[in-house]
């Protein structure tokens, strides 16, 4: 087998002040047969974790409360160098959602951990959204949006967008360049933005399209 056929393992780092969670994420990594994450790096506190090899991880799960000290206000700023997988105890709908409008590329709650951990984390490196049923039922739930009105060339970018990691790929389904299927990707930011529904990242574009009905959770995981 050549070493193109090889696929590297995603890296990960785990923050999280319970000891039982960390073996836990250690042992479902363990025990993934197709060995998709490598565990780089772990403990207790952010910096800490950062300042080791956990600062080169493709992906950074981190709990919302550390040591009763909320994450929320660092999101922003940790999701601007990885990507960031908010993995907590909490499950109200509002919180889920202001984590992804935050920039988390992705929200896990803990009991959901031991069945979407892997695919979650996989997927969030890789950019593509994947959608645990509390996720669904917290974008669903959302009665509030303001409706930006998308033309069916930018609703049909984004759908394809969601669908695979590539531009490219949605270029060719389209007959369209790259840079086309940018403008419409770019113009549909732009409108949710005039809205007052920012969607910086594929997450929160994500959000914002299973509000509006433009996609259902399930055609996305």
């Amino acid at each position: 087998m050549g070493t193109d056929n090889v696929v590297r393992a995603v890296t990960v780092a785990v923050v999280d002040d319970h000891e039982v969670v960390l073996a836990g994420v250690r042992a479902w990594v363990d025990a993934d047969p197709q060995r998709r994450l490598q565990l780089v790096g772990h403990g207790v506190r952010v910096d800490s974790v950062l300042a080791g090899p956990g600062r080169r991880a493709d992906v950074l799960v981190l709990d919302l409360g550390i040591f009763g000290e909320s994450m929320m206000s660092r999101i922003g700023v940790l999701a601007e160098e990885r990507r960031v997988v908010a993995f907590s105890a909490q499950t109200s709908d509002a919180t889920i959602r202001a984590v992804l409008d935050a920039g988390a590329t992705a929200y896990l709650t803990k009991h959901e951990g031991a069945e979407h951990f892997i695919e979650v984390v996989a997927a969030a490196a890789q950019d593509r959204p994947y959608v645990t049923p509390s996720v669904a039922r917290a974008l669903l739930a959302d009665a509030s949006p303001t409706r930006p009105v998308l033309s069916a060339q930018e609703q049909r970018a984004l759908k394809l967008w969601f669908q695979h990691p590539k531009k490219h790929t949605v270029a060719r389904d389209m007959g369209l360049s790259v840079e086309t299927v940018d403008q419409y990707i770019s113009r549909a930011r732009v409108k949710y933005a005039t809205v007052g529904r920012p969607a910086p990242n594929k997450a929160a574009m994500v959000a914002r399209a299973i509000e509006d009905g433009l996609i259902r959770p399930e055609d996305v995981r």
